[in-house]
């Protein structure tokens, strides 16, 4: 198993990134330089976190051109799962790989800050570690963090379960207090309709670590390896399998 981190000029997560997945999760990593063209055979790529190219025009629309852009394209239309962490969201959503976009803050300012998101799918490649309604304490950093989509589009990712995350309180409560960017229906975070590219606003590798104030961002990096090796977590029953009580 491997895992690739993308550097585009204005990355500011990227080492952050490579620090939890190759020394706190323990995994082989590398660095994806934005010019290349080779994904070095890795098993999961990873859009970080920054300000690609300054946000010039829109965040992630220069980025969306980038040489290795090509590559990371048909890497997730072969089914490779694909992260993308805040900047990384937003140039998934300038690909066209997840659907909507994202509009300033609906309070015209940069947010850095911790937040609760709500696990609303735990049957997903990035989720399966966790368990539906957990409550997660990670921090967000962003300008460009208010979701939008059509309403169809908005009932179609309710529809297919394609809502990964939601913005909420510490007791689990949606408000409209909680939802600090004022994102559609409180989304932080989806996937696409074939489950394997995952985009969510707060930073997972900024909570990965005791020392950080929070391990919960640890949950989605994990749910990635159980992916990928193909295992189930402790407790929960492979697909296709009945848990003992069931039987």
């Amino acid at each position: 198993m491997k895992f690739g981190v993308v550097q585009f000029p204005g990355s500011n997560c990227d080492f952050d990134t490579f620090h939890v997945l190759r020394d706190v999760m323990k995994r082989p990593t590398v660095m994806l330089w934005h010019k290349d063209h080779d994904l070095q055979g890795v098993d999961c790529v990873v859009l970080p976190g920054g300000f690609s190219y300054g946000d010039y025009l829109r965040s992630g629309a220069i980025a969306r051109f980038s040489p290795l852009m090509q590559e990371v394209k048909a890497f997730a239309r072969r089914g490779g799962r694909l992260l993308g962490i805040c900047n990384g969201f937003q140039i998934l959503l300038e690909l066209g790989l997840l659907p909507g976009a994202m509009l300033r803050n609906k309070n015209l300012k940069f947010l850095c800050q911790h937040v609760h998101i709500r696990v609303e799918n735990a049957r997903t490649d990035f989720t399966r570690a966790a368990r539906k309604g957990q409550i997660l304490r990670v921090p967000i950093a962003h300008f460009d963090g208010n979701y939008f989509a059509p309403p169809r589009v908005l009932r179609d990712l309710e529809t297919n379960g394609q809502v990964v995350f939601r913005y909420c309180d510490a007791d689990g409560n949606v408000t409209p207090e909680a939802n600090v960017n004022g994102s559609l229906d409180s989304i932080a975070g989806i996937r696409n309709a074939a489950g394997n590219v995952l985009g969510l606003m707060p930073h997972p590798e900024r909570a990965s670590e005791a020392l950080l104030g929070s391990e919960d961002g640890r949950t989605i990096f994990e749910s990635l390896i159980l992916s990928l090796e193909k295992r189930t977590p402790a407790g929960r029953p492979a697909a296709g399998k009945k848990a003992r009580h069931d039987r």
